[in-house]
């Protein structure tokens, strides 16, 4: 292994280390509350170190979408992927790839949800914005893709694939951050899954042909 391998892998094992960091403090002191200083301490290095690799909060807080946004993309790969006999059946494994998304690290969806809604994306360096746009859009493509082969199986209402997309991400991130507000009050009440289940029937039976 050569010595710039070596810095490299040592760089991103020191990213990772941060992002790790970054992740422990959000979930205990949220958002607004955390600071630079809070997760250099956790990550038990200098703040100084912390902005060799990320420009500010909102930067690293923003970095942490990134692998929820390619576990995303790997599972929709594998619906597109899965040798399915109709846009029905596919659409029934879309359902549960997106349940395994919000499974794989709930705390970081919901951060990434609050992120697309707040001015925190206003303040992100256009690299770091173009991978996240570059990710979210494909998905969205990928997701698109399934209802456009149900229109032209015959077996889904002819709107655009696009927009129905979009339609059923905004059910799924609301839900997830409505049931999450719930719990946070009464940690008894966790019904997401249900809550899901019931609004996929009801956006499965819109886009069905009668």
């Amino acid at each position: 292994m050569g010595i710039q391998e070596r810095r490299e892998r040592e760089r991103e094992r020191r990213r990772q280390q941060i992002l790790v960091a970054a992740k422990r403090v959000f979930s205990n002191r949220g958002f607004n509350k955390a600071t630079m200083e809070d997760i250099a301490k956790e990550a038990e290095l200098s703040p100084g170190t912390l902005y060799l690799y990320f420009k500010n909060k909102d930067e690293l807080y923003a970095s942490l979408s990134l692998r929820i946004l390619q576990y995303l993309m790997i599972r929709l790969e594998h619906v597109n992927a899965e040798p399915l006999t109709d846009a029905a059946q596919r659409l029934k494994a879309l359902k549960s790839a997106m349940y395994d998304v919000y499974e794989f690290d709930p705390l970081i969806l919901i951060n990434m949800f609050h992120m697309q809604s707040s001015e925190t994306l206003k303040n992100l360096s256009s690299d770091l914005l173009n991978q996240i746009e570059s990710l979210s859009r494909s998905s969205l493509q990928m997701m698109a893709r399934i209802f456009e082969d149900g229109v032209r199986q015959k077996m889904f209402v002819a709107h655009h694939p696009n927009a129905v997309a979009d339609t059923l991400w905004s059910l799924f991130s609301g839900i997830v951050l409505w049931e999450t507000s719930k719990k946070t009050i009464d940690n008894q009440k966790d019904y997401l899954r249900e809550t899901f289940d019931t609004a996929f029937e009801i956006f499965s039976r819109g886009i069905m042909r009668q």
